[in-house]
């Protein structure tokens, strides 16, 4: 705390990524015990050195140093027109997608150095994972950089992924106080996120499915427009009822 007894967020973000750190390196340094145990190593100083090479990783015959690995890492390229989208450059460590969020945590502060990989990332993992990974807690300072990495790079084709993965979010713990942790810059991306998804769902449903009375008559029938306005209305309030529960309205 500040000399005026105010919560430094920055300090219990530094905090948080110590106790992460230090929880590895338990949990990584307890492995390395029992497995040396297990193949009864003749002596203490060979059992000292497994535990201290415990965070080492031995390399696989697929493995070349230094070589880095390109993929083209872009869902809506597939949808855009025009030149062909750059490849972009994933690191060798997102071979495999992380399962818990301590492994999330690594792979995001040190493999990721831009946004747009930061995004691709989000979406590679989905809604449901990242729901799962931080069921249990939703760490310090991630939602914030979550709404700035998804207002920067949202675009039409993601629409549907970027509400599932803000759903999915929204039912974590601590999901509240991370809200009320914010900037008002923070904020202001989320609203900037929230109309632009608002704006894609209306020139969704103007451009792929018919709107207009006379349109719908000519296809054979009013139904066609109930449904349809239906549905347009369904799209919308889901994004109200999102808005609503970041408290971006």
């Amino acid at each position: 705390m500040d000399a005026d007894g105010a919560v430094d967020p920055r300090a219990l973000e530094r905090e948080l990524w110590a106790a992460v750190a230090e929880d590895e390196r338990r949990e990584r340094e307890n492995e390395a015990k029992l497995r040396a145990m297990r193949q009864r190593v003749p002596s203490y100083e060979q059992f000292r050195n497994m535990v201290l090479a415990s965070h080492l990783k031995p390399l696989e015959k697929k493995d070349k140093m230094g070589q880095k690995k390109n993929v083209l890492w872009n869902p809506c390229a597939a949808h855009a027109k025009g030149p062909q989208a750059s490849d972009v450059e994933i690191p060798q460590e997102l071979d495999q997608l992380p399962g818990t969020s301590a492994e999330f945590y690594r792979d995001w502060r040190r493999c990721l150095k831009s946004r747009k990989l930061k995004y691709q990332f989000l979406l590679e993992l989905g809604g449901e994972a990242l729901g799962r990974i931080f069921q249990a807690d939703l760490g310090y300072g991630l939602l914030s950089e979550f709404l700035v990495v998804l207002a920067e790079n949202v675009c039409q084709e993601d629409r549907d992924a970027i509400l599932q993965i803000l759903q999915s979010l929204s039912g974590t713990k601590r999901f509240e106080l991370n809200l009320d942790l914010l900037s008002e810059r923070e904020k202001e991306s989320g609203r900037d996120l929230f109309r632009k998804l608002w704006s894609m769902s209306r020139e969704h449903w103007t451009a792929g499915h018919p709107s207009s009375t006379a349109g719908c008559k000519a296809e054979g029938g009013a139904h066609l427009l109930e449904a349809s306005l239906q549905k347009e209305t369904e799209e919308e309030g889901r994004v109200l009822e999102l808005m609503k529960c970041y408290q971006m309205n």
